[in-house]
């Protein structure tokens, strides 16, 4: 049996996932390597930065905080937006 750990990046961030105003909760790395993997709407060069940097984060090449501000690039330039309502999004901001 494989035992999984998930690695905290810091505060929960929320992002607004549609034009709906549907949201996301992102708490783990894992998490965002997901939404990275299998649910963004573009492939550019952003994602595969973040990707990369996620990569590394995972394998303590670079701190996570180097993982997340990719991660938050890439998420604004493929159009999903901070979640302003919600106390746990300061770090997205």
């Amino acid at each position: 049996m494989r035992n999984l750990i998930e690695i905290n990046w810091g505060h929960p961030m929320t992002v607004v996932v549609s034009p709906n105003g549907n949201t996301q909760k992102i708490s783990t790395i894992e998490q965002a390597c997901y939404w990275l993997r299998k649910k963004w709407p573009v492939s550019d060069r952003k994602r595969d930065f973040a990707l990369d940097q996620i990569d590394a984060a995972m394998h303590c090449l670079v701190p996570v905080g180097t993982a997340r501000k990719a991660f938050i690039s890439a998420a604004r330039t493929a159009g999903f937006m901070p979640d302003h309502t919600g106390a746990d999004t300061a770090a997205i901001c």
